[in-house]
């Protein structure tokens, strides 16, 4: 079997993250090298993404740089109509021949940013901080860890009724 391999280079900008007109990422400067391997009939799409995009910190709303390195893989087939067979599998009509990777470069820079986004401690617009405390409900033993800018949820499988005997 003839496999070819082709090499691509696209670089994205505030211009392609307004085009994608999503509210997750707006802005950002990512550079993207993408390995097109064909092989009888399709195309194996290596991407490897890296650069940085503006998000909204969790906690104070302002933006921030998040710096992204991720790697994803595209397989797609020619076939019929176009079908989505899994993440990774696409099928586009083999009359057209041709596919749009934004959506995907979208996406895959998306699923590189974590849930939880904030800025390092301390780093977090101090006047939104200050209101976010004054109106934030405090109990008589709660700490200011808040104020040091740091996380101390603990997130356990132990039931909270369920008591233990330490003799």
């Amino acid at each position: 079997m003839r496999q070819e391999v082709q090499q691509f280079e696209y670089l994205l900008d505030n211009q392609f993250f307004v085009s994608i007109d999503n509210e997750d990422v707006q802005k950002g400067k990512v550079k993207v090298g993408l390995t097109v391997t064909k092989i009888a009939g399709q195309f194996n799409m290596e991407f490897q993404i890296s650069g940085t995009v503006v998000i909204p910190c969790d906690r104070c709303l302002d933006d921030m740089d998040f710096p992204l390195e991720t790697t994803a893989r595209l397989i797609v087939k020619l076939g019929k109509d176009y079908a989505e067979e899994s993440d990774e599998i696409v099928v586009i009509p083999e009359s057209e021949g041709v596919i749009n990777l934004a959506w995907f470069l979208y996406e895959f820079i998306a699923l590189a940013i974590p849930i939880k986004h904030v800025h390092a401690p301390g780093k977090c617009d101090k006047q939104m901080s200050a209101k976010l405390k004054k109106h934030s409900a405090k109990s008589d033993d709660d700490d200011d860890s808040f104020e040091a800018g740091e996380d101390n949820i603990i997130l356990t499988d132990e039931d909270p009724e369920e008591t233990i005997d330490l003799r």
